[in-house]
């Protein structure tokens, strides 16, 4: 890892907002981008003491925003400690993740709020991955639909313990799944939705007419499509049919080819398209790790090369990294790196309404970058402004 202050990627293909610009540079200050340069403007106006990478042969692309992780590296944010949070953040830049949604499970409302207190008190480090909020998962779901979420402590939607949880967070809380049909009134999306929170979708039952209802109300987002959660039927498309037809909504997907097969992210990614399909990895404390015993929400979690499960075969998160998601859309037919950038970047910074910091390359923006090859091998991730990660060539 390389503290920068000011460096200058040269030689290397930009893409910005709108266009790909070869052979050219990047001007990062302070731990944004100031400049966006092209052929012999390249190293003029540049301050005197900078450091050079050279990104020949490299693309460079917007840093990942994984908005749905609990863990990696062995730890979890449901441990609830700062120890738990570097050994994550650390490790993410690896996979080109340079933010993320530290997300919660369902479990005792003191273990979730030792969580959040965390959250709140914790600071940044240089070189790794930025906390950027948390994503409450729970406890507002439907228990026919916990997939690995813990039962006994599901509760119905509670604006009070709502407005406990986000004080506690030091506000924090920006996006929560809950199940839509559990508040029939919308009196508790309403309130979510006016103060600011990204509304999810997600351990539910809800048929079509209650995803419409719930848009109505403020829901703006699928978690984890296809998974615990109720599918197609040719007389109800239920809340799979409701983030194919219903425009509002971004849905996010784990595109491991476990959770969801390669046949269905074509088919979701033909009737969605790129503008409405967040990649994440919802992720448990295994990833990074040798298959093994683990435990998520308190529960025994049996982890092998490919996937991670309860003792009743469950899908227990994942131990997918940013990068596979990528490279796994993009076999799909007709997806691009332009869309790669889309469903990675641009989707969750938009989503979370930080569009103006982050999501693309673009002067003024955070410098979180990522060098990359055109099969989205990564050669360098930079994580505002500072290098984080460089490829081995090696290995």
């Amino acid at each position: 890892m390389t503290i920068n202050n000011s460096l200058l990627i040269k030689h290397v293909n930009i893409y910005t907002e709108k266009d790909l610009i070869e052979d050219g540079a990047l001007l990062v200050e302070n731990g944004k981008i100031t400049k966006v340069l092209t052929g012999t403007k390249m190293l003029e106006n540049c301050p005197p003491n900078f450091n050079m990478l050279d990104g020949t042969g490299s693309y460079a692309i917007p840093g990942f925003i994984d908005g749905h992780i609990h863990g990696a590296n062995g730890a979890d944010v449901m441990d609830g400690t700062e120890e738990a949070i570097d050994k994550i953040a650390s490790v993410l830049p690896q996979e080109g993740t340079t933010c993320f949604l530290a997300t919660t499970i369902t479990q005792s409302p003191g273990n979730i709020e030792k969580a959040l207190k965390n959250i709140a008190t914790y600071q940044n480090k240089s070189g790794y991955a930025e906390i950027i909020g948390v994503h409450l998962e729970g406890p507002f779901i439907e228990k026919s639909k916990k997939g690995a979420q813990p039962l006994k402590y599901i509760m119905d939607p509670n604006i009070e313990q709502f407005q406990k949880w986000q004080k506690l967070s030091g506000n924090n809380i920006k996006t929560i799944t809950l199940a839509p049909e559990l508040d029939q009134d919308g009196s508790f999306i309403s309130y979510l939705a006016n103060h600011g929170v990204n509304v999810s979708a997600g351990h539910t039952d809800a048929t079509f007419s209650d995803m419409k209802k719930a848009v109505s109300y403020g829901v703006r987002q699928v978690t984890h499509i296809c998974n615990a959660m109720r599918g197609i039927h040719h007389r109800d498309i239920g809340v799979v049919g409701a983030a194919l037809v219903l425009e509002q909504l971004r849905s996010e997907l784990i595109a491991d080819e476990i959770h969801v097969s390669p046949e269905m992210m074509q088919l979701l990614y033909d009737n969605i398209g790129s503008e409405r399909l967040l990649l994440i990895t919802d992720a448990m404390r295994a990833k990074c790790l040798p298959p093994g015993d683990y435990e998520l929400g308190g529960q025994p979690v049996k982890v092998t090369e490919k996937r991670a499960v309860l003792h009743d075969e469950t899908l227990a998160g994942s131990i997918l990294k940013m990068y596979n998601a990528a490279k796994n859309m993009l076999k799909l037919n007709r997806v691009t790196i332009r869309n790669i950038i889309e469903m990675t970047s641009t989707n969750p910074a938009k989503q979370l309404n930080i569009y103006d910091q982050k999501g693309s390359i673009s002067v003024g923006k955070d410098a979180d970058i990522l060098l990359v090859d055109d099969a989205l091998n990564i050669n360098y991730t930079i994580c505002r402004g500072v290098i984080a990660y460089e490829r081995d060539e090696k290995k």
